[in-house]
C-alpha cells in the first residue's frame, strides 16, 4: 500500500511538470484550413480515396509549424522522458506513440531528410533534431521542396515520421520495454473538425491493444489500426 502511494505522489509530480503545452494530446496539424471546405471534402470521398489538394484546403506558416513540431513530436518526448523512470518500476512496461499514416516515409518526397529516418542503423535523437532544425529553416526560406520537404502538411508529415523514428530509438534503448507507434484510424477528433469516421472510443481501444501487449510482443514496430505496416 504504501509502495501504490509513493507511486501516485510521484506520477502526480512528473504531471505537474509538464503543461499542456508540452504534453502529446495525439497531435495538432500545424496548419488552418475552413472547416466547412474540410468537411466538403471528407463528403465528397476525396479524403478516403487520396485525392486531397492539401496546398488548395489548408494554409501553413512557420509559427504553427514549430507548434506542430514542439507538440507532436517534442511533446511526446518530453512526456516520455518523464515518465520512463517510473516504467522502468513495472515488470510490464509499454509505451504507445499515437502517430499518423501520414507520417509514412513515402509522404517525404526525397532528400537528406528522408535518408536519416530511413538509416535506422545510425539514427539517434540528435539527427532527428537536424531534421526538425532544417524543416524550420525551409519554413523561413520558402524552400520545402527544393530540400526534399512535403510541399503540404509539411510540419505533420515530418512531426509524426520523427515520432515514429524515435520510437524505434526508444525501442532499442529500452529492450524490456514495449514501445510502438500507433495511426489509430480517422477518428472523430478536434484536429479534423470531427468528421471522422471512427469513434474516439474506437481509436482508443487500438491504443490500449497495444498498452495490454504480452511480454514477448512486438516493440519498435508502427501498427495502422490493428496491423503491424512498414514505416
Amino acid at each position: 500500500m504504501f509502495f501504490s502511494l509513493l507511486l501516485f505522489a510521484k506520477v502526480k509530480q512528473v504531471v505537474k511538470q509538464l503543461d499542456s503545452a508540452q504534453v502529446n494530446n495525439a497531435g495538432i496539424g500545424g496548419s488552418t484550413a475552413d472547416p466547412d471546405a474540410f468537411r466538403a471534402v471528407v463528403e465528397s470521398g476525396a479524403f478516403g480515396r487520396g485525392e486531397v489538394d492539401w496546398s488548395k484546403l489548408s494554409t501553413e506558416t512557420y509559427e504553427l509549424a514549430e507548434e506542430c513540431l514542439q507538440i507532436n513530436y517534442y511533446g511526446a518526448k518530453r512526456t516520455a522522458e518523464a515518465l520512463i523512470p517510473l516504467l522502468q518500476l513495472s515488470d510490464s512496461p509499454r509505451i504507445v506513440n499515437v502517430s499518423s499514416f501520414m507520417g509514412k516515409l513515402n509522404n517525404i518526397p526525397s532528400g537528406w531528410a528522408k535518408v536519416v529516418f530511413t538509416d535506422a542503423e545510425n539514427l539517434t535523437e540528435e539527427r532527428l533534431d537536424e531534421v526538425l532544425t532544417e524543416l524550420l529553416k525551409a519554413f523561413k526560406e520558402g524552400s520545402l521542396e527544393s530540400k526534399g520537404f512535403p510541399s503540404s502538411l509539411s510540419a505533420y508529415i515530418v512531426s509524426k515520421a520523427a515520432l515514429n523514428a524515435y520510437t524505434r530509438i526508444l525501442a532499442k534503448k529500452y529492450p524490456t520495454f514495449r514501445i510502438n507507434s500507433l495511426c489509430p484510424g480517422f477518428v472523430k477528433t478536434d484536429i479534423n473538425y470531427n468528421v471522422g469516421v471512427l469513434p474516439v472510443e474506437e481509436g482508443a481501444a487500438r491504443v490500449m491493444k497495444l498498452a495490454l501487449l504480452p511480454n514477448d510482443g512486438p516493440s519498435g514496430s508502427f501498427f495502422v489500426e490493428y496491423e503491424v505496416s512498414d514505416f
